[in-house]
């Protein structure tokens, strides 16, 4: 195994709590415009990481995939959303809110990719200088992709989860609804299947390579 580059490691860890922050507080923002006031009454209106971040989620499964050979699969607290307060047309709205998080991921990736691009690299002087910020800036941009990508599956727990749970109506809503106590189990077959290596991994590289 190669030597590891905690320099790098740092720097990934520093984009991903940025990366998850932003995404929860798009949710939490959104909610909070659609007529759910909860998350902001929970402070999660906020771009401290502190009211996001989970232990597990944020922390340690991200540092493990981080310094080993493992996917990076990173989460942060959900933003609780109370349906009976987004008032009429709730459904629609739910899927709005949970799409927010991986549209914030997007935008987050694109902004990163159109700075990285006016970054000159090109230089002794330059590289010196500018080379911890185009490194930060290129996570920037495949951290998020890899999220909005992760987030947009539509396994219960996850935010495309949701938005398929928004469009599916009748008993197929109720059986899809009844898997979400399972989807953190779900993702996890997922990746011990290859799935996520076939699928999510190369659909990330493939953007991000087109951002860069």
């Amino acid at each position: 195994m190669p030597p590891i580059n905690f320099v790098a490691v740092f720097i990934a860890f520093l984009v991903l709590i940025f990366s998850l922050t932003v995404h929860e507080a798009a949710h939490a923002v959104t909610a909070d415009r659609l007529g759910d006031p909860t998350a902001r009454l929970l402070g999660r209106v906020s771009l401290n990481p502190a009211v996001h971040v989970d232990l597990f989620g944020t922390i340690l499964f991200p540092l493990i995939a981080m310094l080993t050979t493992a996917p990076l699969i990173g989460w942060a607290k959900p933003v609780p959303v109370t349906p009976s307060r987004l008032g009429h047309n709730w459904k629609r709205k739910y899927m709005v809110i949970a799409a927010a998080g991986p549209a914030s991921n997007l935008v987050m990736a694109v902004i990163a990719a159109l700075a990285l691009h006016l970054v000159p690299v090109s230089g002794r002087f330059e590289e010196a200088a500018l080379a911890p910020l185009a490194g930060f800036l290129s996570q920037m941009v495949s951290l998020n992709v890899l999220l909005a990508i992760l987030n947009m599956l539509p396994v219960p727990m996850l935010d495309g989860g949701n938005v398929l749970s928004g469009l599916l109506r009748g008993r197929v809503a109720e059986a899809f609804d009844g898997l979400r106590p399972y989807g953190f189990l779900i993702l996890i077959a997922l990746m011990l299947m290859g799935v996520l290596a076939r699928t999510v991994f190369p659909a990330a590289d493939a953007v991000s390579a087109w951002l860069l």
